[in-house]
Formats: structure tokens, sequence, C-alpha cells
């Protein structure tokens, strides 16, 4: 059966864009059903059909729980299998979170545990790292903290800033997530009491994924 995916995201979509070109060559059995924003203006939106789209503003509702209720009976009205955030900057409440627990996927643009929040890039080469990378977890009420599914490394080249870092990472990130949403779509995984599972084994170390550069 072909997986229902609501897409969560505030920026350009160009993971979103990952999913949707997996699904038009025909490597992805899923439906995107509806692609959710903060941002208005995002252009994530445009990459789908108008009847798709769905965003709001937060500063138009009285509180960050009046948002989220809002957002998540919008997202439950469009029936997915799995809600994917996919460049969502703002943060999901716990409401939410449990309404749609052990379906809700995040790409993260680090190597879990390390750098959760913003700023990844610049922290990576603040530390002196010598690879980072991106992972794709399930969400949890704590911010970047859920059970983490696979990653994908990425090197630190001399030289590199923060730009220059995020532009390799964005690179794996498209397939990255397109690997997982495939595991997803195909019924191969699934989380249980904060451990994730491929094929019905734990995940106690992520999927570690290696992929050449684009």
């Amino acid at each position: 059966m072909t997986a229902r995916i609501a897409v969560l995201a505030s920026g350009g979509g160009s993971n979103l864009q990952a999913l949707l070109d997996a699904i038009a060559a025909g490597q992805l059995d899923a439906r995107i059903v509806g692609v959710f924003s903060d941002k208005p203006a995002a252009f994530a939106l445009q990459r789908v059909s108008e009847p798709l789209r769905w965003s709001r503003t937060s500063k138009a509702y009285p509180s960050r729980a009046a948002f989220d209720a809002d957002l998540a009976d919008a997202v439950a009205a469009a029936t997915p299998d799995w809600v994917v955030c996919a460049g969502y900057m703002r943060i999901l409440g716990e409401a939410f979170v449990l309404r749609f627990r052990g379906r809700v996927l995040n790409i993260h643009p680090s190597l879990l545990p390390k750098y959760r929040g913003l700023d990844t890039h610049a922290r990576a080469l603040e530390a002196g790292d010598a690879e980072h990378g991106a992972s794709v977890h399930f969400v949890i009420p704590e911010l970047d903290a859920g059970a983490v599914i696979a990653q994908a490394p990425v090197p630190v080249l001399a030289g590199d800033t923060a730009e220059s870092l995020a532009a390799r990472v964005l690179q794996v990130e498209h397939r990255l997530l397109v690997h997982v949403a495939r595991l997803a779509a195909d019924g191969r995984l699934a989380e249980h009491e904060g451990v994730a599972s491929v094929d019905g084994h734990p995940l106690f170390t992520p999927q570690r994924l290696e992929f050449a550069p684009a």
C-alpha cells in the first residue's frame, strides 16, 4: 500500500523535492498528502499543488499551544502514515509529538547526539571536528533527542566555512532522507520505547550510510 506522507517545512524545501523526485522515479512508494509550514512565504509550499498547501504564521495565534493544535488538526485531516520534518524550524510541542508519536521523523544537520539545535555547521568547525554530517531520527518532545535511525557522514575539509560545509551536508541529507522514507513507506521502520527498529531488529547504533559526493 502506498504510504501517505505529510511534510513540515519552513524554507526552500529541497528535502521535500528529494522525496518528490524519488516518488516520481519509482524509488519511493509514497504519496505526499500535504505540505505544512509556519512560513507562508516558504518556497517549499510551491513544490506541491495548492490543495496540498497549509501555512499559518504563528503570530496570528495567542500561544504556541494554539498554533500547534491547529497544525496538528490540519496534519491529521490529511491522514498521513508518516509525518516528516524536512527543514521545519519551529519546535513541535509535546501535545503534537504525542499525537503522532512513533510516526514523526526529522532530518537534522549533524551527527547526533552532537550539536542538537541550531548552527550545527559552525559548531562543528569551532570544535575542530574531522567529520560532520546528517541524521534522521524519530521526534520526541525533547529537542533532537529521539532515536536515531540513520546517519551520513561528511568530511570536514581544510578551509571549510559554515556555508561550504552546509552545502555538502545538504547533498547527503537528500539521499539520507529518501533512504529512511523508503524504510518507513515499506513498513520496515518502527519505534518502541525509545528504540528504533528496522525489520523488527532494534538499532542500538544508527545505520551509517556512506555517500559519494554528488
